[in-house]
């Protein structure tokens, strides 16, 4: 096969897959596995540029699509648990990790070297994940005092702004996962349905939260009520006029019942629960464009082609984080032992 014919059937496989062709066939390609990190932090700056995060204090970089991971033990931090990872580009990222102390690292050689942005050591402090919007990025914790934890920065997480004074309180039993560092999601920059940072709960309340006006709070029709039940992600449509949420009963990982829901964003806030849901509990949910949405968890992996109203199973490996290039179309997979992956197309 010629290169030019390879590159031909490749522009049309991707074409398809962008508008939702019938005939597309996603599967996953397992590109590493078989260590002791679990990762549920994964950002993905570009087609061939995206950083992982996870326990033993590792951190995991390619620039080659996956072809190539450079794997970078933190100095000093071998036993923390870096559970969310923002990126820039392949020499600029932000690692969080979760507890004792609560502290956010930075690096602008690639990873050769790191220093401190935020650090607290209040008792109870555990943050649960990041997401950033350009300069801004904005932080949620599970709650002190009873009130959620929140802090921005807007200078690329060089300095930190704590909200906890304005927050609301949670209900009991009601915090934050750090399962995936996706249960946090700005609303596209001038959007025009609901604007806002949104960010979800779960435990024995499961609720949808405006991180910058927390009197804005919905109750979600999600399985809740014990420690391991709620909202584990969400994530919000290229339009901005819908989100998808995720979760389940982590202690339960294949109970499909009140996994998911489709938010209608408006003047208020409407619900609309999947057709046919996920294939159990999900920690993590990616829109591809307006239609196609991936979630993958314990369980496995599935797919949605109309918006997460019907889903399908793609796989039964089990993966923490699916995300989506800032710039482009790739989709990596992050989770236990070491696996990382990518969504392909047959």
């Amino acid at each position: 096969m010629t290169s030019y014919l390879k590159i031909f059937l490749l522009a049309i496989m991707v074409h398809s897959f962008t508008g939702m062709d019938a005939q597309t066939n996603p599967s996953i390609e397992v590109l590493t596995q078989g260590t002791k990190t679990s990762m549920r932090g994964l950002s993905v700056v570009s087609e061939k540029i995206f950083w992982v995060s996870g326990s033993n204090g590792m951190v995991g970089k390619s620039i080659d699509g996956g072809k190539n991971i450079q794997w970078i033990q933190v100095p000093g931090f071998e036993k923390r648990d870096f559970r969310d990872i923002e990126a820039y580009s392949d020499q600029v990222a932000i690692i969080m990790a979760i507890a004792d102390p609560a502290i956010i690292l930075k690096t602008k050689d690639g990873g050769n070297s790191w220093y401190t942005v935020f650090a607290d050591s209040t008792k109870g402090m555990f943050l649960d994940a990041m997401h950033a919007n350009g300069k801004s990025i904005q932080v949620i914790g599970d709650p002190i005092n009873g009130k959620a934890f929140f802090a921005i920065s807007n200078n690329q997480g060089e300095s930190w702004e704590s909200q906890v004074k304005d927050a609301i309180p949670l209900q009991e039993g009601e915090a934050f996962f750090a399962s995936s560092g996706s249960n946090l999601q700005m609303a596209p920059s001038g959007n025009q349905f609901k604007a806002g940072t949104w960010m979800v709960t779960g435990g024995k309340a499961s609720r949808i939260i405006n991180a910058r006006d927390q009197r804005d709070v919905y109750a979600l029709p999600l399985i809740q009520g014990k420690e391991s039940t709620g909202a584990n992600s969400i994530d919000i449509s290229p339009s901005g006029k819908f989100a998808f949420i995720v979760g389940g009963d982590f202690a339960r990982d294949t109970l499909r019942e009140g996994n998911a829901v489709k938010v209608v964003f408006g003047k208020s806030i409407s619900f609309t629960q999947p057709t046919i849901p996920p294939h159990g509990y999900r920690s993590s949910v990616v829109y591809i464009n307006e239609n196609i949405l991936i979630s993958c968890g314990t369980s496995g992996v599935d797919i949605s082609r109309d918006g997460g109203m019907h889903w399908s199973n793609i796989s039964r490996l089990s993966f923490h984080v699916v995300q989506k290039a800032k710039t482009g179309n790739a989709v990596f997979l992050a989770g236990g032992g070491g696996r990382i992956a990518k969504l392909l197309l047959e």
